[in-house]
């Protein structure tokens, strides 16, 4: 059975984007070309690829198996084809990239300008989100997370600030109201707004001082998404409700405006930096080879 690339690259865009619109605005093609892309591989196969709704468009069981082991062979293909803008003065395509929030708040704006800038024929596609991804199976070209989320057979280059800290902070009218703790197990006795992985897990507030590590899990009164509703904590901390724990540099400017004050400051760990990763396995295609010279000529000590 001979079935056409374009068919197939048409439906893995549109099983990706949950949508033939969305999967039409990614891709620069039109939504009518892309449903009768499917449903012409539909018929030649002899199975429903996809279940089609007014609101959504999800893969059926049949999709999902075909989906899984196509993402990573797309992908190879890409990259055999990117092997010609090595003869191109400068790269061009499409970088995708997967990210937590953290990273597309705190490390990419620094980075994205100029590298775009550098690169005018290079279009960089982010999405975001706090699992960790096959980043093939996912479309992606590479990811970036923390070291102790990285798998052994990735290749790991740093990007942006090579030394990070979290840090607790609270309203001056929450501090008012409750006091300030003077110690990490007085948390326990305040109202802490927590944050919770897509997973479920619920990480501890880590904090350490001259050695002595310590970690507590305190109660309060909201518990967020990571990610998504970070935001949401942070706004709800500065209208005086309790105590949040985040990356120092997303509460700096917070700090700085007096709109937050430190707590607990002498015991805010520091953790080593992020991490663009990438699989060994195969040709580095032409747009990330270029970020990733990009970054390492960038890259904060």
């Amino acid at each position: 059975m001979k079935t056409d690339l374009s068919d197939l690259s048409a439906f893995v865009a549109v099983a990706r984007a949950r949508g033939f619109r969305e999967a039409a605005r990614l891709s620069g093609g039109s939504a009518s070309a892309l449903s009768e892309a499917v449903r012409r591989l539909e018929s030649q196969l002899g199975v429903r690829l996809l279940n089609r709704t007014t609101r959504s468009v999800v893969p059926t069981e049949a999709g999902e198996g075909l989906l899984l082991r196509l993402g990573p062979a797309l992908t190879e293909v890409d990259a055999a084809v990117d092997v010609v803008n090595g003869f191109r003065d400068r790269p061009a395509g499409t970088l995708r990239l997967n990210v937590p929030i953290s990273a597309s708040r705190l490390v990419l704006p620094a980075i994205v300008p100029p590298f775009l800038a550098a690169y005018p024929d290079i279009r960089l596609d982010v999405t975001t989100e706090e699992s960790f991804v096959d980043v093939l199976a996912a479309g992606c070209d590479a990811g970036i997370r923390y070291d102790e989320r990285l798998e052994q057979d990735m290749i790991a280059v740093p990007i942006g600030p090579r030394l990070q800290r979290f840090a607790a902070a609270a309203s001056p009218a929450y501090l008012a109201r409750r006091g300030r703790p003077e110690h990490p197990r007085d948390l326990l006795d305040h109202d802490c707004l927590r944050g919770r992985f897509p997973s479920g897990h619920m990480p501890a507030w880590e904090f350490e001082r001259e050695g002595e590590e310590i970690a507590v899990d305190p109660s309060g009164p909201m518990i967020v998404r990571i990610g998504g509703g970070t935001d949401l904590i942070v706004d709800v901390a500065l209208g005086g409700t309790g105590i949040v724990y985040l990356f120092e540099d997303w509460l700096r400017p917070y700090l700085d405006s007096g709109a937050l004050e430190p707590v607990l400051e002498p015991w805010w760990p520091s953790f080593s930096g992020p991490f663009l990763y990438y699989p060994g396995r195969r040709l580095v295609p032409a747009p990330l080879r270029a970020f990733i010279e990009f970054i390492k000529a960038n890259t904060s000590a």
